[in-house]
């Protein structure tokens, strides 16, 4: 392997980590375990091929490692060897992290152990050093003896491999952090001193108190992308294949800039115990595909799907099929349209491989809401002095002019056609184009919304005086109350100055890292708790309490000039909408429903005699009845349909219950009452087949009420309710 990476955590496992100190409830060594431990957990997650993991333990019981003998490196053990770390090591190493019951063992010698263990595994077979990262870290509360001899030639010889060396000292003083250990040993103060002087000779070398490094675990790590060619060929300006003596071409390689971070998916599993019993008729290789290395007691969850069509000649009047004698179909209306191979050939774009200018834009009238994905940076090749002439000539006239180029690139043949926006990035080492996805016409929904700041009457006069505008006053209120939430300047740098409260490189993504931070948790902890989220992905999740309280009086203000008044909450069975007193005194309505409330729902005129009952209902069990009134009426149309004609009736007949129930905010009457209409179709078959009805039905936007009430009707029991059966 040409390239290597190798981490060694050396960790003490002296008798006197298992004490508590300064306060803590938690031993010494679980405190420091919690640095390696998330490090760890950390590595297994980015699943890195190249990346090999050794633990070793120093002031151990035993000595187990390959340069014990003669009395020398004594109390040292190999606890993990240089290599992959997975959930059967983790397991394997926790077992053996303990304090033990002896003071001997040196934690320089535990260092150069490490030193000649990354030495010999990143060592290539010809002999010389492959291209690789070396670490050393050492975790220790210093309280162990520690021979100075040879520090500076291991320091050189750290130097010399090139490998950095990070010490985090139980409660170790640090200045800079603003810690210090009080009362500390004269020993502790001794290697302290030691081991800062190693530090100090190295070249990569890194000192630090266990404190610091914990608080370090809190702000995510932002994973970098390795660059990812998307596109080599020509970007042209002009069609150079017709007029190859006016068209320009530049030779040019396209990367990621930009990837969208995505929090990681998770798999099935099943306890093999029940996926023994379920699956007695499989044979035993397809029980040893599934099997996990990493959780012997799981198996994976394997997935078939089969198809099948009603049928008179099979069994249960259905009939299996395959995949390939099935023919796609779009529904166009309600109404399924099929559509084959052939037909779907026609609508392949035949679009071959190309990237060319197609225009340019001025950079102010470019809109930044128009960017529509991740980005992505197009160089020169590298190789290719004439194309890196051409490109930092085009580069240099598009930051000029403050222009933008707008290119169409399709990356490989066959691939849909994109359009780009190209922006000049001019940097010391690098001088490229760095694009952005644009919209299509179809893309863009253009929405006319009135102006803000004036009235246009009917006549087509303007008027700047109205009940429905601001005026001068509110204007005033708003503006000062937006100054004084303003976030750009509440925050303070290092030397107290107004400073920008909420910068991009803080805001982390909570799903992502939050997600990532509970599999670390348990994996590490797999009976504990997955614990609270970091302070740093709730930082934003509420505004500062500083900042409300200052924005206090401003919003007091808004408020009073506004006339905002809280709104009563809106009384269940009651309707909203505006009760209209006739002039005259009399109340038609009322003298047509004096004996509706009493009668029945007529099958031929419903939904009339519907509403009218629904405008004189008082009580709930008044409302009941009006929807069991209407329920049979809906189901006497279901019993006399002949085919789809009366389907366009029925829904409007359901709709007309639904959206009164929606009106007086009810809607678990509507939902019981939608629910026993599919029972008595599926379940009890009043109507015979129904399926073409329920098939109709899916696409009238008819189904249970959701989010409103105690309707209690979540998206996916929404979803599940307009399936067949």
């Amino acid at each position: 392997m040409a390239s290597k990476e190798a981490i060694i955590y050396v960790v003490d496992l002296g008798s006197t980590t298992g004490d508590c100190h300064n306060g803590r409830t938690i031993s010494d060594l679980d405190y420091g375990m919690e640095y390696v431990w998330d490090k760890i957990a950390t590595i297994m997650s980015t699943n890195r091929v190249g990346l090999s993991v050794g633990v070793i333990g120093f002031r151990t019981d035993e000595t187990d490692n390959p340069l014990g003998g003669d009395g020398e490196y004594e109390n040292i053990c190999v606890l993990k060897p240089l290599g992959t770390m997975d959930i059967p090591s983790l397991e394997d190493l926790r077992s053996k992290i303990h304090s033990s019951s002896t003071e001997m063992g040196d934690a320089v010698s535990a260092i150069v152990l490490a030193i000649d263990l990354i030495e010999k595994f990143t060592t290539l077979k010809s002999g010389k050093p492959a291209k690789s990262a070396r670490k050393i870290v050492l975790v220790t509360d210093g309280q162990g003896g520690i021979d100075d001899d040879n520090i500076e030639s291991i320091a050189e010889k750290l130097n010399e491999i090139g490998i950095e060396l990070v010490v985090l000292g139980i409660d170790f003083d640090d200045l800079e952090y603003a810690f210090k250990e009080e009362d500390k040993a004269s020993l502790k103060k001794q290697n302290e001193a030691i081991l800062a002087k190693l530090v100090e000779l190295c070249n990569n070398g890194m000192f630090a108190t266990m404190a610091e490094a914990l608080a370090s675990l809190a702000n995510p790590t932002v994973k970098s992308t390795r660059p990812f060619k998307g596109y080599e060929g020509r970007l042209g300006l002009g069609d150079f294949a017709k007029y190859p003596e006016s068209a320009l071409y530049i030779d040019v390689q396209r990367y990621f800039k930009t990837k969208q971070a995505k929090a990681p998916s998770a798999s099935s599993y099943v306890l093999k115990a029940a996926a023994n019993g379920e699956a007695s008729a499989q044979s035993s290789h397809t029980l040893e595909d599934t099997e996990m290395t990493d959780a012997p007691e799981l198996s994976a969850v394997k997935t078939t799907r089969t198809y099948h069509v009603n049928s008179t000649t099979g069994v249960d009047g259905t009939m299996n099929v395959e995949r390939g004698e099935l023919a796609k179909g779009y529904y166009y209306g309600s109404s399924a349209v099929p559509f084959g191979e052939d037909e779907a050939d026609v609508t392949r774009f035949d679009s071959p491989q190309g990237f060319s200018i197609i225009g340019f834009v001025p950079k102010d009238k470019y809109e930044r809401y128009l960017n529509m994905g991740e980005s992505c940076i197009t160089i020169a090749q590298t190789v290719n002095d004439k194309a890196r002439m051409a490109m930092s000539s085009l580069v240099h006239a598009l930051h000029e002019l403050d222009s933008y180029a707008v290119a169409r690139i399709v990356a490989k043949e066959g691939k849909a056609p994109q359009l780009l926006l190209l922006a000049p990035s001019i940097e010391p080492e690098l001088e490229c184009l760095v694009d952005v996805p644009l919209p299509f016409a179809e893309d863009i929904r253009v929405y006319r919304f009135p102006p803000l700041d004036k009235v246009i009457g009917s006549s087509g006069t303007v008027i700047t005086k109205h009940r429905y505008l601001p005026s001068d006053d509110l204007v005033t209120a708003m503006s000062d109350y937006v100054d004084s939430i303003d976030l750009s300047t509440f925050g303070k740098d290092d030397d107290g100055n107004p400073t920008e409260f909420m910068t991009i490189e803080e805001t982390f993504s909570p799903t992502v890292h939050r997600v990532n931070q509970a599999i670390r948790q348990r994996a590490i902890h797999p009976d504990g708790e997955v614990g609270e989220p970091a302070p740093v992905l709730t930082k934003w999740s509420k505004p500062p309490a500083e900042l409300i309280a200052n924005a206090e009086p401003q919003l007091e203000a808004l408020l009073k000039i506004s006339g905002v008044t809280k709104v009563p909450e809106k009384a269940k069975g009651k309707r909203g909408r505006e009760v209209i007193t006739p002039m005259s005194g009399l109340d038609v309505n009322e003298l047509l429903n004096t004996r509706r409330q009493k009668s029945d729902i007529s099958h031929e005129n419903a939904i009339p005699e519907f509403k009218q009952l629904m405008q004189v209902t008082e009580k709930d069990e008044d409302i009941f009845k009006a929807v069991s009134q209407m329920g049979k009426a809906i189901r006497q149309s279901l019993k006399t349909a002949m085919g789809n004609v009366n389907h366009p009736v029925i829904f409007s007949q359901i709709k007309a219950v639904r959206d009164e129930m929606i009106d007086i905010d009810m809607p678990e009457i509507y939902n019981d009452f939608i629910k026993d209409l599919k029972t008595r179709i599926f379940q009890k078959n009043e109507f015979g087949d129904q399926r073409n009805f329920w098939a109709d039905f899916k696409f009238q936007k008819l189904g249970l009420i959701r989010g409103s009430g105690n309707a209690g009707v979540t998206e996916e029991e929404a979803a599940e309710f307009l399936k067949f059966g």
